[in-house]
């Protein structure tokens, strides 16, 4: 009698997700924010596997995998369950989530992995990457998740649902550092104290984007804070002694807080700019995630 042949299992990296800047223009009637940020993606992330054809589930694994809390409220399997409404007969199947990234740390972890999880089931169900029914799976499932379907960098605006072109931006250097402490995103955005159809003055981001590199590209970065570290560092004192361990040190350029936090980093000049920096901050506070790395 002939076997039946095991499907094949698909993989895919779900990068972290880093907020070169952040701007909350405002709050809107219905209570969510409308914001401006120019997003880029490391190389370093989760990994998602997926063995097709058999009942839908999902296994996390890895050194995260405990902080990522139970498995059925993982955004992969709301992903998947959204992604399989609009698409009817799709086919599913189970996904182990090696878990790399902290969890709740401003990198956009578990929008990623939700957004690989799209990219694998359209692979497995031959959808192009521009199918409507991911982006709108991707929309229903979390407002970071659309900016990750395609992990380029890029401006994004409104709560997350206006993307621009992917952006050539070159590739910057930095140095993630994340002191492990746990800051909500709904308390840090309250602790911008914006009423109901409240503005908040700053600058505003280039449209379209200019293509700049070395000096000028980080002059334009410095320009456009991240509005959301001073309630975040209020919350979260730690965010703060991260940044002026960074600062403190010749190979930081610029040293920003990514997303809602905790995650800072620091960008550099090169990629011996970087190595240098992150052994210095594992020494100084070997308890502390810090990652090397390149956005793009």
């Amino acid at each position: 009698m002939q076997q039946l042949a095991t499907p094949q299992a698909l993989a895919a990296r779900a990068p972290a997700k880093v907020n070169l800047t952040l701007r909350v223009l405002g709050r809107r009637e219905d209570g969510f924010h409308d914001l401006a940020s120019l997003v880029a993606f490391a190389g370093v992330g989760d990994r998602l596997g997926l063995t097709p054809d058999v009942p839908l589930a999902l296994t996390v694994t890895g050194p995260r995998a405990e902080a990522a809390g139970p498995d059925d409220d993982n955004l992969v399997l709301k992903a998947a369950r959204a992604l399989a409404a609009r698409v009817p007969g799709l086919r599913l199947g189970a996904f182990r989530l090696e878990k790399r990234l902290p969890v709740a740390a401003g990198l956009g972890g578990g929008s990623s992995d939700a957004a690989a999880a799209l990219r694998l089931l359209a692979r497995l169900n031959g959808l192009a990457p521009d199918h409507p029914a991911l982006l709108d799976a991707a929309r229903v499932t979390g407002s970071d998740v659309p900016v990750c379907l395609d992990p380029r960098a890029r401006l994004m605006g409104g709560t997350g649902d206006h993307l621009s072109p992917p952006l050539d931006l070159p590739p910057v250097f930095a140095v993630l550092v994340n002191c492990g402490a746990s800051v909500p995103t709904p308390p840090v955005f309250k602790g911008l104290g914006l009423a109901p159809g409240a503005s908040l003055a700053g600058p505003a981001h280039p449209d379209p984007w200019p293509r700049v590199e070395g000096d000028a590209l980080l002059s334009l970065i410095a320009g456009l804070p991240n509005d959301l570290e001073p309630p975040a560092m209020a919350l979260a004192p730690d965010i703060a002694a991260a940044k002026a361990l960074l600062a403190a040190r010749p190979e930081a350029l610029l040293v920003r807080m990514s997303g809602s936090g905790a995650t800072v980093f620091a960008l550099v000049a090169d990629c011996r700019a970087a190595a240098r920096l992150s052994r210095h901050v594992s020494t100084a506070r070997p308890g502390w995630w810090v990652r090397s790395t390149v956005l793009r």
